[in-house]
Formats: structure tokens, sequence, C-alpha cells
């Protein structure tokens, strides 16, 4: 029987809610402030309070004169029958309130905000009753500082800008002061583009104004291919063709990068106009004299550099590559998965190109990076052709230095830090250790175009390394596992407690690691959420050997016998675990 995660209580829904009407009560400055986020929502605004607009807040009675708001007395709302009682007694404010909410209808949501202010502070007993009131109208209410009427909470909010990005964090009720301090360190880590960012990716939305992807609407990897632009396809193939390249974009490009963008160009990478010329065309020519817009003098040529940059932590870029990108480069071409703090080296007066390569488009994509670093190397630049890794570990580097070449152009192949290395390690496993891993094979997890690939056969002293197969998993776990994987795989199957690690986001404040099993990896990932790229598949023995007092022993004769209780112990009874971040010390490098 399946296993989901048990939910840990205390938490809340949280929503972007935008009602169309909202009643405030009370007028003084914690009803203004409730006001204006409401107004930010384009919310229809109305505020009932006793005195009216006369005892109202200086900026109360500023937006009711601006035709902001709708300010209402409540006393005078109260029928004469009801308030025309002794001199000591107290008006009905039911009546009043019941009679505003006939005359107006479609109110979703109520503040009750006069409970903690003065002159006309609500008691706890008048609270309750108007609480009762609205909830008979299916009205949900927060009332401050009466956490046992309250249907829902604020969040600490900070908006960007004015932007459409907004920041809300809460402690549900075990620490507001908390809360907003929390609130303005996120907002303190912000980059100073993110606002334009936000603005550029908005640039194609629907005709409401709004992506027709949630934003967390499901599960998902945002490697899913992206369909070519069909001269037939409908106004809704194209609207949805528009949002995966938004989804691609935001996912991969750097936040500086999204903010540069000018509606032009926004406008031309949703339209994916890249040039459609495969890859493979153009490797076929490469015994061809060069093209005449290459054939320029080479008197004045400039030169090339294909650099690795790592897993992502700037602290780990070689010597070599920090030289090139601080002190050599005129123009940076790189790939879309280098972060911004490596990018962030670069000097601003270099000019930094994004690769366009998705899934679907990369290789025209491929080619376009390319022919900009011959076109710029003609003009006598320095280029750097930038890749994250090692740019020779499945980042391509051969074609391109085969290309390069055949222009006449010879490129210095610099070499980083590999992520099938350097991942494993941020996750605390070694791809060889004494006891449990003797080799490491590393391989892809798809093949040219997307075509399935032959993966290695089971051997117990050996730990694979999966680049590219996150996206793909459920079809990678059963050619590993399948008694039939024919093609498939190689030879002997891997047994289903064999333990595994999902790697994302290696060295990179976000990383996530989660291990489990390859009988529960898959489930383990989608309980896991969204998916973060870049992301590795690492399979062996070795990816518990580290893990608390350490399991070495796993090579030993008839160690086999073991496994069911060895993994058992690992994943301390359960089925997988999840673990976030990098260690703390890493901040220091």
């Amino acid at each position: 029987m399946l296993e989901y995660p048990s939910p840990s209580k205390g938490a809340s829904l949280i929503l972007a809610f935008r009602p169309q009407k909202v009643l405030i009560i009370g007028s003084g400055p914690l009803a203004a402030s409730r006001a204006f986020a409401a107004l930010e929502a384009e919310s229809e605004v109305h505020i009932l309070a006793q005195g009216g607009l006369e005892d109202a807040c200086d900026e109360l009675k500023w937006r009711a004169s601006q035709g902001q708001v709708t300010l209402s007395n409540w006393t005078a709302l109260i029928p004469p029958s009801e308030s025309a009682s002794t001199s000591t007694a107290q008006p009905d404010e039911i009546a009043g309130l019941e009679k505003f909410l006939d005359d107006t209808p479609g109110i979703s949501l109520a503040c009750i905000t006069d409970t903690a202010v003065r002159p006309h502070r609500r008691s706890r007993e008048s609270c309750e009753r108007v609480y009762r009131t609205l909830k008979a109208r299916n009205i949900q209410v927060n009332s401050t500082d009466v956490p046992e009427l309250c249907d829902f909470t604020f969040t600490s909010t900070h908006r960007v800008a004015e932007s459409a990005l907004q920041i809300g964090v809460t402690t549900n009720g075990q620490g507001c002061r908390l809360s907003s301090r929390l609130r303005r360190d996120i907002v303190s880590k912000l980059p100073p583009t993110t606002a334009a960012a936000v603005r550029n990716v908005s640039h194609d939305m629907d005709d409401d104004g709004h992506d027709e992807i949630e934003e967390d609407s499901a599960v998902s990897t945002p490697n899913r291919p992206v369909p070519t632009r069909s001269p037939t396809e409908t106004e809704a193939e194209s609207t949805r063709r528009r949002m995966k390249w938004v989804a691609q974009v935001s996912e991969y490009w750097p936040l500086s990068k999204l903010a540069s963008l000018t509606p032009d160009d926004m406008t031309a990478l949703l339209e994916g106009r890249v040039p459609e010329t495969p890859l493979t065309q153009s490797l076929m020519s490469l015994a061809l004299p060069p093209t005449p817009a290459h054939n320029l003098p080479n008197s004045k040529r400039g030169r090339i550099f294909l650099v690795g940059s790592g897993p992502g932590h700037p602290a780990l870029l070689t010597q070599a590559t920090h030289t090139v990108l601080t002190r050599l480069a005129d123009l940076v071409l790189s790939d879309k998965l280098v972060p911004d703090a490596v990018l962030a080296l670069i000097p601003k007066s270099v000019e930094i190109r994004i690769a366009k390569k998705f899934p679907g488009n990369a290789e025209g994509a491929q080619m376009e990076m390319m022919e900009a670093a011959i076109e710029a190397a003609n003009r006598g630049l320095t280029v750097v052709r930038l890749k994250q890794g090692d740019p020779v570990v499945y980042g391509r580097a051969g074609e391109e230095v085969l290309y390069f070449r055949a222009h006449g152009l010879e490129p210095l192949v610099i070499p980083g830090v590999s992520s099938a290395l350097a991942a494993p390690t941020f996750a605390n496993i070694p791809v060889t250790q004494r006891g449990a891993a003797e080799s490491f094979t590393v391989c892809t997890g798809v093949g040219r175009r997307g075509k399935e690939i032959t993966l290695p056969a089971y051997e117990r002293a050996r730990t694979l390394v999966i680049l590219m197969g996150v996206a793909r998993l459920p079809q990678v776990v059963d050619a590993l596992v399948a008694a039939d994987a024919g093609a498939r795989r190689q030879g002997a199957a891997y047994p289903g407690n064999t333990p595994v690690a999902i790697i994302e986001r290696a060295s990179m404040p976000d990383q996530r690691v989660v291990t489990s099993t390859l009988r529960d990896v898959v489930q383990a990932l989608e309980s896991s959420g969204e998916q973060r790229p870049p992301g590795m598949i690492v399979v062996g023995w070795s990816v518990l050997c580290l893990y608390g007092k350490g399991d070495t022993g796993v090579l030993e004769e008839g160690a086999e016998k073991g496994d069911e209780g060895r993994v058992e112990r690992w994943l301390a009874g359960g089925r997988w675990r999840v673990e976030e971040g990098v260690d703390p010390s890493w901040d220091l490098l």
C-alpha cells in the first residue's frame, strides 16, 4: 500500500486572493492600512465605522474624498426605533450592520479593525456579535487581536517596487514581530533587478493580464519541449506555446538578464525566433571552406575561450576561468544554467548573452551561439563561451571546437569542476569509497534528439551518475530495474532496494537532495514539489555509505543478505528523505 507524507498541523493555506468587495469595520490607521492593501488588489472598499467621516483618520478622509473608498457612519444606519431607548442604553449596532449588508450585497471578506484602537474601541462581546452576523452571510472575517474570531490572517507583506511580485511571511500567530523581521530580511536579499525581471516576463500574458499557467498548480518540471511555431496554430495553441516559453525563461535565465530584456527582446524570444537549421546539417559541412559571412581578414581576428564554470557556486571557479571572465572577455555567451552569482563577477562593460537552449529548441540555439562567437571573433573580440560544469562533460564542447576550427579559429578549452563529481560531494556522497564503491560511471539520461539510451548494468561495487535524467525519472528507473529492459540496459537489473539520490541545484543555496531507493524514488520526487533544474541521479551503495555513522561494509562477502536492514537504518524506517540547502560554511568562501 502506498504511503504519503503525513500533514504537520499548525500551518495555513496561503492564497493570493483578489475579492471584489471588502468591508472594513473601523476608521483608524489600521483600517487605512487594510483599505490600501485591498485597493492594490483592485477591490471595491467599504468602510463602516462609528462617527463616520468625522472620526476617521486623515488617510481615510482623503481616500474618501478621492472616491477611492466608500465610508459610512454606522450610527446613522441604526433605525430610530432601535436607538431611541433610555439615555444609558447602547444602540443596537447589529441592526445597522444588517441594513448595511442588505444595501451592499456581494461582500466576501471583512476586517474588524476597531478592536485595538480608540476612540471607539470594540469589546470582545461586541466583536463576537459582529463576527456571527457576518458569518451568517458566508463572509470571511479577520478580527484584530481576537484570533479565535478569525477565519483568515494577514501575512507580513512587501510589494516589490509596485510590480506584480509580492512576498508574504507568516508565523501563524506564533510571533508576529518575528514575521515582519523575516520579511524585511528576505526583501533585503532580493537583487535590485527583481521587479524589472517580473515585469519583463509578464510581457506576454493573456487578455486578462494573467498567466494561463498557475504559479504552483502541480508538481512539474520545466524540462518539457516547447513546440515550434506552426503557421496553422490556433490562438489557444499560440498562448500555450508562449506560456511554456515564459516558464522556461523564468526558471533558467538569471534575474539580471530577465531585467535587461526590452519588450522587443521578449516578443522575439517568446515567438522562438532562433535559427531553425539543425546542428547536424552544420556539422556535415565542416569540411567546406568558411562561409562568406565569416571570411574576414584574419589579421584582426579575436579569440574564443571554451570554459567551464563549475556546478554553480562561484567559489568553485578555477583561477583560469575567473581570469578570462574578469580580465579578458569582450563578449560572454553563456549557457542558461550558469547562475547569477557567476555572471555577477563579469564587469558591467562586458556584453552577456544567454543561450535560448530549451527542450525542443536545443539545436537551433546551439547554432545561434556558435554563429555569434564566430561573428564576434571576426570583429577582433575576445569571446568566452561559458558553460556549466566542465565543458567536455556533456557540454557539447567538442562540436564547438570542430565548428570553430572549420572556420579558422582554434578555441582554448579551459576545464571546469564537473557537477558529476562535485554534486555528489555536496550531497555527502562519495562516488568511490573503500568498502562501498570501487568505480563510477557517468552517463546521460537522454540521447540525441530525445532518444532513449542504453544504461549500464548493475554492479554492486559501482556508482552510476546520470546527468540530464531527472525530467524523465520514471523511464530511467524502469530501464534500470525492469527484468525485460531489452536495449535500454546492458545487462543485470538493479535491485529495487538500491539507494538513489536526486541532487538538484548542487552547491547553490536552494540545493535539494532527495534520497530513497529505486522502488520509491519516483514517488519521493513527486511528493517533494516542483523540480529544481539542473538535477542529476546518483545510483549505488555509495549513496548511503557516509550517512550518520557510515556503512562501508556493503562489499563484504554475503553483505547482500543485510541490504533491507541496511536501507531501513539509513532511512530511519521511512521510504525517503529530503534535505535542503548547503553547509553554511560555504558562505565564508
